[in-house]
Order: structure tokens, then sequence, then C-alpha cells
């Protein structure tokens, strides 16, 4: 159905499945629930709170918060009024959050609890258009609302209005300005890109024409909400099809939170699959040899499944016969790790290194990839479940348009394309063409079956001083299918050669050493060690095998501290910053580069 705003999808939906669970949340050790009749009252109670606060039509109003139902229904709230949201990482630092307030001219935030209001008090006399301080959890104070203060502010407007949510959301179009995300960027100031309720809707709407999900899927929400990804497919996609949702505690328990609701639906960044994948590896390398042979046997026959379930055609003879008995040996087992019920997981946000699409799609796991931008709301194309390729994002999705510029960049037009970056129409007007073409920074190809193929981001591109242009992306992606290797950043641009720093993993590469008996003194000396620095090469020659020799590394470095969003190498949907990596090991760098060298 095409709905006019959010805010009425959400109204219908709510309406329809009012019996129905809508979200799940940890409380007292244990996943309790909220129907979307009760998440409904919430929303308008909020929304008309806010009302009571000052808020109204195209007013922007601030999230600060890890994922939690709260956020959801402030979300819900703040696109009835006709507000506009504005969504903040809650990894940023005070001096990044001091700009998105005070750039997107924000009168309200909303906050999870203490660790980010002791943030805002820091900036609190720099940020003077914040008039109200709204807690989601805790007991708020002189200067703060607790998130039950504002709800009995809305319970009392609305006896007094009750056709008020009704009057206002009759008032929202698609045309409306919806949100302002700012992109996390890997390289210099935030933008915020201005996404309408149409831009959202018509993303939903084509994303649904091409994967299933129903009223009874359940989502497990673990990517943050302040991501287009998960605000897009994990919120509002999942809303829609009035399906459940239940949010992680954080990061570190998705494992256990897989276990206790397991989902039929995940979105994630490859980071995770990268994960599971060498989780799986790892507890082979520890069985009996027995196992893994049956492990690998059922891989290969997934394989060979796989050719069959690409084109959406039905396992014959034999195969059938083996794929059932490898279900049985092996695929059942995989699943419980991911809570035994998952048919659907989806990755975005970045590249997906091709073995890992490969595993979980042998293992009875489908894996889809998608491709998209802040700016495209974000999902220019996605994989079908019986009509996908690996090594690409898929086919354009309905009403987009998907085309390659001269010099190798991606374009795309349609209903999902921004409105514009925020108080910046240079920006926008680089960005968007006359024609209406977005320009996505992407190089990458169309093949003759429509497929789209992504090389790596433009200003990515390494060219070498001969001359050779290399892209670093899909190199880092066989990198980290290594067990050893946990992160890595190739480097050569404008330098003879190809060098990378890697970040191992160290309780790996401790057990390897353990298991051959090499000593070291400290951990400095562990990674200088010529042995462990030999089977850090072995694993680099083995996952290289198909590059082109200016591709291929001729030196690396290991690094012992990882890089991390903290440490301000990482943006907060995991992408390095390759520019910060550069400077901050710019001797390591040379190093690597110096003529008298040997290459390790």
């Amino acid at each position: 159905m095409a709905y006019p705003n959010l805010g009425i999808m959400f109204r219908e939906v709510s309406q329809k499945f009012s019996e129905k669970n809508a979200y799940m949340f940890k409380s007292g050790g244990s996943y309790q629930s909220k129907t979307y009749k009760e998440v409904r009252t919430m929303v308008e109670q909020l929304a008309a709170g806010l009302k009571q606060l000052g808020a109204g039509k195209e007013d922007k109003i601030l999230l600060l918060s890890e994922n939690r139902m709260e956020w959801a229904m402030a979300d819900y709230a703040i696109l009835s009024l006709g507000s506009v949201s504005v969504p903040i990482y809650p990894t940023l630092l005070p001096s990044h959050i001091e700009f998105i307030i005070n750039n997107s001219e924000g009168k309200i935030i909303l906050i999870s609890g203490e660790h980010q209001l002791q943030k805002v008090r820091e900036i609190k006399n720099k940020i003077p258009l914040i008039k109200h301080i709204i807690l989601m959890d805790g007991t708020g104070g002189e200067d703060v609302l607790t998130w039950n203060e504002v709800l009995k502010k809305g319970q009392e407007y609305l006896q007094k209005n009750p056709d008020f949510i009704e009057q206002n959301l009759n008032k929202i179009d698609r045309e409306h300005l919806a949100s302002i995300i700012y992109t996390s960027g890997t390289t210099g100031v935030p933008k915020g890109v201005m996404l309408t309720h149409g831009n959202f809707l018509s993303n939903v709407e084509g994303a649904l024409k091409a994967i299933q999900v129903t009223e009874e899927d359940v989502f497990l929400s673990f990517l943050p909400l302040s991501h287009i990804f998960e605000r897009m497919a994990g919120h509002f996609l999942a809303t829609h099809c009035g399906s459940t949702i239940a949010y992680a505690e954080n990061i570190e328990t998705v494992a256990q939170n897989l276990q206790e609701v397991h989902p039929t639906v995940m979105t994630s960044v490859p980071r995770f699959f990268e994960k599971v994948y060498a989780r799986v590896l790892d507890s082979l390398e520890e069985g009996p040899a027995t196992k893994k042979k049956i492990f690998l046997w059922a891989i290969e026959v997934g394989k060979k499944a796989n050719l069959y379930k690409q084109k959406g055609l039905p396992l014959q003879g034999a195969l059938k016969i083996k794929h059932k008995l490898a279900d049985k040996l092996v695929y059942s087992k995989l699943r419980e790790r991911v809570g035994g019920r998952a048919r659907l997981f989806v990755s975005g946000g970045a590249p997906l290194a091709r073995d890992i699409a490969e595993f979980f799609n042998a293992a009875g796991l489908l894996l889809l990839e998608g491709y998209g931008l802040t700016e495209t709301s974000p999902v220019i194309t996605v994989s079908r479940e019986k009509n996908f390729k690996f090594g690409s994002p898929g086919l354009p999705i309905v009403n987009v348009e998907v085309a390659i510029a001269e010099d190798g960049e991606i374009l795309t037009r349609g209903p999902h394309v921004m409105k514009g970056y925020y108080k910046n129409p240079e920006d926008t007007k680089e960005a968007i063409d006359r024609e209406g073409w977005l320009h996505t920074g992407d190089i990458g190809h169309i093949d003759k079956d429509g497929f789209i193929f992504i090389t790596d981001r433009k200003k990515n591109i390494i060219v070498t001083s001969g001359g050779k242009n290399v892209a670093p992306q899909p190199i880092e992606n066989l990198l980290v299918t290594s067990k050893y290797i946990d992160q890595s950043v190739v480097l050569g641009d404008k330098r003879k050669y190809c060098t990378a720093f890697i970040v191992p993993n160290l309780p790996n590469l401790k057990t390897y050493a353990e298991k051959n008996n090499i000593s070291y003194q400290s951990e400095d000396d562990f990674l200088k060690n010529s042995a462990i620095n030999k089977l850090i090469r072995k694993e680099i020659d083995t996952v290289s095998g198909e590059l082109a020799s200016y591709e291929t590394i001729k030196k690396f470095r290991l690094l012992k501290d990882p890089f991390t969003i903290e440490s301000g190498e990482l943006t907060p949907t995991l992408k390095v910053k390759r520019n910060v990596v550069e400077q901050r090991y710019t001797l390591l760098i040379d190093e690597m580069y110096q003529e008298d060298e040997s290459i390790i």
C-alpha cells in the first residue's frame, strides 16, 4: 500500500496488528514485549507531549540514543508531528554532537541515559538553541524532563484535543522533510542529508517487491538506528509489514540475544558476517578431523546447490539427496548458532566478500547483499532470493534507475534520491546534476544481466607511481577472510607498489604460537617474531591468488592496536578512515617504502 506519510503508515499498521507484539526488549534479565496497540498509545502521547513543549512542523528534534524501543517510538512521534527527526550516533564525541545540534538548529533532544546526558551537559553552554532535554531512562533533574513526564503532558493534551494526531497527520505529504541524517564520513565535515517521507516510503515499497517480509517475521536489531540501513530496513520496513522488532542489548550480546529472540530476519554490515565465519572456522580447527571433513563436504554440496538457487531452480537427483543429508549433519547446526529460525540475512553498508556470501548460502542461510547510500534512502540495488550473483549487490529496486558514467562512476536517479544537503547548496549541486542523477562516488559496472558490481569508492582508488589503478577494498575483503587477520588497510597511492597494515587476530595467532612452540617476551616482541610474520605472509599470499601482480601486497606491518571508533580510525558504521590511519602511521608507511629494506 502507498501511504501518504510515515506517520499514517505507523498508525494504520498499529491498528491492523493492534494485539501483535511490535517491540521486544531486555528487562530484568529476560525479553519483554509491547503490542502495537500499547506502542501506538505511547507514540501519540509523546507526539502530543512534544507539541506541548513547542515542537511544530519542520522543527528539528534530535535523537541521541543506543538502539531501544523508545528510539523507535520517538522517531514515529516526531514524524507524526511533521517535525524533522535528526539521529545522532551514540558513539560520537561531545564536539561532534555539538556540531550536529548547532548545524541542524535542533530545539529538543531526546537522550537514552546518563552516559549520553553527560556528553550533552559538557557542551550545554555551546548549544543555545536547545530548549528541552528529555531523558528516556533515568530520573531527570532541574534541566531535564523524563520520558514519563512528557508522556503525561501528552496524555493531558490529548484529553482536551482528541483529534490532534489525526488532524496533524493529514497535513503531511510525501514531499515533507522527514529526517536529516549526518553522514559519518571517512573524510571531512559531516553533511546533513535531507530525506523526505517519500524518500523512505519509496525505498520500503521498492525493497518489498524484491524481498519477502511478513507480519510473521521477527527482526533482531543491533546495527545503530542512527544508520540509514537499519533505520529503513530494521525500522520502517519491519513496521510496514507488521513484523516484530527485538532490540539486542548491545553489540557484545548479539550471540546470546540470537538464542533468546530466535529471529527470522537480520540486517547487518559485513563485519558481523565475517565474525560468524571466523568463529565457525575456529571451531573446526579445535574439533576432530572427521568433523572438519564432513563440514567441508557439506559446504561443497551447498556450493553446487547455490548454482541452482541463484537461478531459482529446484534441486534434483543425487544433489537433492546429498543436500538433505548435509542439512541434517551440518546446516541445521549452523542455523542453531543464529537462533534456529533465521531465513533471511541482508548485508549492506559495505561490500561483502564473495567467500563469505558463498559460505552462508552454501550452509542454507540465505544471505542477500544490497547497495546504497545515506543519500539514496538507502537502497539502490538488492539481490533477490531466486536471482542473485555472488560478488554483486543485485539489481535495482522498482522505480530506481542506475547508469555508469564515462569514468566508471555509478549514477542513480529516482524517488529514493535525497532532497539535498542541509544548508549546503554547493555540495548538493555537485552531488546531483541537472538531469537528476546522483553521483554516488562509487566506481563499478553493470553486467549484461543488469547486475551491478562495485569496485570501490572513487576517492579510495590507489594510483601507483607506475600508473596502475588499484581498488583497496576488494583486497582488504580478501585479507580478512583469513582466521589470523581481523582488519587490514591497503596502501600504495603514488608509490611503486602496494603495502598493508594488518591488525591480527591475536587469540588465533597465540594459539598457533603455542602449538608451534614459538616463544616471545612481550606482545611487541610477538608481533615482530619472524615465524609469526612468515605465517601472515603465507596467509596474504594464499588469499591473493586471483590478484594482478600490481595489486599484490609486497610488504606489510602488524599493528598491535585495532582500529576503533573511539580511536577515531573507524566511522560509526565501521568503515576505515584512511586519512586518519595514514596520518597516524606516517613513519611506519615511509619505512615500508625504504629502498634498502627487504620485502617480508
